[in-house]
């Protein structure tokens, strides 16, 4: 009786492809929020009274254009708990973001809140074909980062076998994916390679069981994950998540690749003009923009996450109504400017996709020198023994930049495995301008 019960409660069928999903129902949940907000929420009660918002005149969702936007600023100046919207008595939890460039953001939850994003992750499992017969190593970080505590939430709403094992030692890692015969890998990019690698060398290739990788927290190329699966012998989904919102589990791509699926039932999103703010149609190329339509602890509205991406319109081939989210470009504020051009992650991997012989992994090195910068492209390529080949490949590369970015750098090709290897979020750009 109760598996039974549990098969009807996880079938994907219903969570995923029938799923209630309406305009008026999303405009229902948006002026409950507002009322929740107005209510209880200092952080908004000010925020609106500065703005002259009144809620009242929020009639469609076209009125969303008249409320105003939340950012990082504002949600760090809240520190510790000014983002509360409900009594004490009802949170049950924080998480936080790292603060490395300031204040940390504080998230309280309620129970809601909680069973909500557990809910969100297990669809984006199920999206990526995972069962409760499923294994699933969690790499990511465990504590008052949101990354461990949510892939853990997913696996077990789903029914699945989670082995948290948190961030680095690598050498448990591997011993654990053999002896329990891990299906799944949960683990930023730059980790999943590492574990790739040390795989090929160890030859446990043939002991490993992985067939799903859900990967996350950093941007990752699409020669980056064809390594990635190739190496390990995985299918590997994209997951998209912010610690402000509720954490991983936002969205995630599905079987065919062409974008992430984001769950609207939950969460509205809009995509603007970074400079003007202006709303921008669907297929168009802007910074994301999110409501938490359902959330208790600390609601947000109109939060500007600085990710750039659009919403692809039409509905996806896997029969899935969630709408999509393109893959990240990167952020509107992580954009290097050299030489008068603005040069973003995205750009610099299509480059890299373009040119034959040449890895993921890539370090830029920014220096100024009698008033001039320069960009030092570091790159793996494959045969960088051969100088030959080497310079084949580097000047290839240099033409690439200087084609498809406008702007001339230096070259330096290195071996296979020779830049440095994270078990978090790897880090690509080093500027040296400042110092």
């Amino acid at each position: 009786m109760y598996e039974a019960s549990l098969e009807s409660e996880l079938d994907p069928d219903i969570q995923l492809y029938h799923p209630e999903l309406s305009e008026e129902d999303t405009l229902a949940k948006l002026k409950g929020l507002l009322k929740r907000v107005v209510e209880g929420s200092p952080f908004y009660q000010k925020k609106f009274k500065e703005a002259n918002v009144d809620i009242e005149k929020i009639k469609s969702l076209e009125d969303l254009k008249l409320l105003p936007f939340t950012n990082k600023e504002e949600l760090r100046d809240a520190y510790p708990l000014g983002l509360q919207a409900v009594p004490d008595s009802v949170i049950v939890r924080i998480h936080s973001s790292s603060g490395t460039t300031g204040k940390p953001v504080i998230i309280p939850y309620t129970r809601k809140d909680v069973d909500v994003w557990a809910e969100l992750m297990m669809r984006c499992y199920m999206l990526a074909g995972l069962t409760n017969q499923d294994r699933i190593q969690i790499t990511p970080g465990y504590g008052l980062w949101t990354a461990g505590i949510g892939f853990q939430l997913g696996a077990e709403r789903l029914g699945a076998m989670a082995i948290p094992t948190g961030p680095g030692n690598t050498e448990k890692q591997l011993e654990l994916l053999t002896d329990l015969k891990t299906t799944v890998l949960t683990s930023t990019s730059s980790y999943a390679l590492l574990l790739a690698e040390e795989i090929e060398k160890r030859g446990l290739k043939d002991q490993i069981h992985l067939r799903v990788g859900i990967i996350g927290s950093e941007r990752w190329s699409e020669k980056m994950r064809s390594r990635i699966e190739n190496e390990l012998g995985i299918e590997t989904f994209d997951i998209y998540g912010l610690t402000e919102i509720y954490g991983p589990g936002i969205a995630l791509d599905c079987s065919y690749h062409e974008g992430m699926h984001y769950w609207s039932d939950h969460l509205l999103f809009e995509i603007i003009d970074p400079i003007t703010g202006e709303q921008l149609p669907e297929g168009t190329l802007g910074e994301l923009v999110i409501t938490t339509l359902t959330k208790e602890g600390a609601p947000l509205i109109r939060y500007r996450t600085r990710d750039l991406t659009r919403i692809i319109p039409g509905l996806c081939k896997c029969g899935c109504p969630f709408p999509r989210i393109d893959r990240i470009l990167g952020r509107s504020d992580d954009r290097i400017k050299i030489k008068a051009v603005n040069i973003y992650p995205g750009q610099i991997e299509d480059i890299i996709h373009r040119v034959p012989g040449v890895s993921s992994e890539y370090q830029i090195i920014l220096t100024r020198k009698d008033g001039r910068d320069n960009m030092t492209f570091r790159v793996e390529i494959e045969e960088a023994e051969d100088p030959v080949k080497k310079g084949k490949t580097e000047k290839a590369l240099g033409k690439a930049f200087k084609d498809f970015i406008g702007v001339s750098v230096d070259i330096v090709g290195v071996k296979l495995g020779e830049l440095p290897r994270s078990m978090k979020k790897t880090k690509r750009v080093i500027d040296e301008r400042e110092l």
